[in-house]
């Protein structure tokens, strides 16, 4: 079944030390193409990222962006400067006397002033961080695909619908070929007999212009290989593979052989077969520049 190359996923997942948002994105593009948008600190991702999307995505422009929220206070590592505080105290002591203060210095008082506190921000474990970021990313993940498979459902039924059109349309070229033949050896025998003016005429030589014509425009190599074509188009659709590159050439192949039909038959009815044969080839390739 087809998988289409836009889809969207996101997801967003709660830790203790943080809350880690992932969404993914993405649209047409006849390669892999990856992109990520990660806060500075986390630049380490991208690469992994790539590998884990890869894995899992062969076509399509796609785009990651990842959020990730430190629960406040969680990386720092918070010390007194001791020093500090001691000479705050032996400050206070000394002007007690001479303020006429008592001695009554309690903590809370002491926390309440300036460069007390040294805060240093700890080293982040990166491999915990990305264990989060990939659990995160592969739940995001799996609604992106399953969004594509969606869609892909929906061109499958489309594309299928279209198949039977051109392999119906392409029936009718081959029931109308010998009529057309037929139709020609009518014509050359009444434009001899016009001019020979009787039906004295050899019957063996009509009969051979007839065949000649026949040879110069007979389509049945066209039609059989749009059979197989058609075949082959059905089989890659029920295919779990990726399958876009293969039936763009597919499709280029159905047209170069409708194309030679036209321009061997000259037939008005086999003319307009052929112009809605273009036509249901073009609505299917404009449905597949969109599958992976």
């Amino acid at each position: 079944m087809p998988k289409s190359m836009t889809g969207f996923g996101r997801e967003r997942r709660t830790f203790d030390e943080r809350d880690i948002l992932v969404e993914i994105r993405s649209v047409n593009h006849r390669f892999y193409e990856f992109s990520a948008r990660t806060p500075r600190a986390y630049g380490y991702l991208d690469e992994k990222l790539k590998k884990l999307l890869g894995g899992k995505i062969t076509r399509g422009k796609v785009e990651v962006s990842v959020y990730i929220y430190n629960k406040e206070g969680i990386n720092a590592n918070i010390s007194v400067n001791m020093e500090i505080a001691k000479g705050y105290m032996n400050a206070l002591r000394q002007a007690a006397p001479e303020l006429g203060l008592s001695d009554n210095i309690e903590l809370a008082e002491i926390m309440r002033l300036p460069d007390l506190f040294t805060v240093v921000k700890t080293q982040e474990d990166e491999e915990l961080v990305w264990n989060q970021v990939k659990e995160t990313a592969e739940a995001a993940l799996g609604r992106f695909i399953e969004m594509r498979e969606t869609e892909g459902i929906k061109m499958f039924e489309d594309v299928s619908s279209r198949l039977d059109n051109i392999e119906q349309m392409v029936n009718a070229i081959e029931a109308r070929s010998p009529q057309v033949t037929e139709a020609y050896r009518e014509r050359l025998y009444t434009k001899i007999v016009e001019v020979v003016g009787d039906r004295n005429i050899d019957d063996a030589r009509v009969l051979t212009e007839a065949a000649i014509f026949s040879e110069k425009t007979a389509v049945d190599e066209e039609t059989v290989r749009l059979h197989s074509h058609i075949s082959q188009f059905r089989e890659l659709l029920n295919s779990s593979e990726p399958i876009g590159r293969k039936l763009d050439f597919l499709v280029q192949e159905m047209n170069r052989e409708v194309n030679t039909t036209g321009s061997k038959c000259s037939d008005l009815d086999v003319t307009q077969i052929v112009l809605n044969l273009k036509s249901e080839i073009e609505k299917i390739r404009e449905q597949i520049q969109n599958i992976e």
